[in-house]
């Protein structure tokens, strides 16, 4: 049985990744396996420099694995070419970062519809949905507003808009409240715990914060290259 027949968005086996600094090789990831089911919400933890980051884009596509495999809804990112990964990740993927990535002439709804205009929909029908999750993330009343003119909360308001409106199987999230203060971080864990309940998106977060951490459904921490239990 494949995993989009078992219900696994994403599966890793055996990851490793190896970095080479010159005469050095740098083994960051030791061997992650790693089974993440449809709607489930899991927190990665570790410290500084523990490949937390590295995981996620390995995860993502956006880095190549040095061996083992990556699963995305049952199929082997290592096999596809560069065009094929994108098209994956666009279907299929969300992407939150630490810093918002937003456009900065674009506004907050010209930024949550260009994955849906990437993909090639209609602007006619993009921009609908654009406000709809906007609406959903409590945004209705900042759809033409720069990125300039928003709260650094509203600002990742809408990078969590922009990446669940192409409704991916998985968002996967690196420190998403790393620069908010700890009000708008719970108001926004709070966001992704409620859309990830009503849409069935399932998260994975990469985070220093062990409290927020400890409201995912599942917690697992990368120690010497291999993630454990929590």
């Amino acid at each position: 049985m494949s995993e989009q027949d078992s219900g696994m968005v994403i599966t890793c086996r055996d990851l490793k990744k190896t970095y080479a600094q010159g005469d050095l090789s740098v083994s960051v990831l030791n061997g992650v396996d790693l089974d993440l089911a449809r709607g489930e919400s899991l927190a990665i933890v570790g410290a500084s420099g523990s490949g937390k980051s590295t995981l996620l884009h390995l995860m993502g596509g956006l880095d190549s694995i040095s061996s083992g495999s990556v699963s995305i809804l049952g199929q082997d990112v290592a096999k596809m070419n560069e065009k094929q990964r994108g098209e994956l990740r666009n279907r299929s993927l969300g992407f939150i970062y630490q810093f918002h990535h937003l456009l900065p002439e674009f506004t907050a709804v010209e930024n949550v519809a260009m994955p849906l205009l990437i993909r090639g929909m209609k602007p006619a029908e993009a921009y609908p949905q654009a406000i709809t999750m906007l609406e959903q993330v409590g945004l209705a009343h900042r759809l033409r507003h720069l990125p300039a003119e928003l709260s650094g909360g509203e600002r990742q308001r809408v990078a969590v808009a922009r990446a669940l409106v192409t409704r991916p199987a998985c968002v996967l999230a690196d420190e998403p409240t790393g620069n908010l203060d700890r009000g708008s971080a719970h108001a926004l864990f709070e966001l992704m715990q409620q859309l990830n309940s009503q849409l069935q998106t399932s998260f994975i977060i990469v985070t220093h914060d062990l409290e927020l951490a400890g409201r995912m459904q599942r917690s697992l921490r990368l120690v010497d290259g291999v993630l454990t239990s929590g």
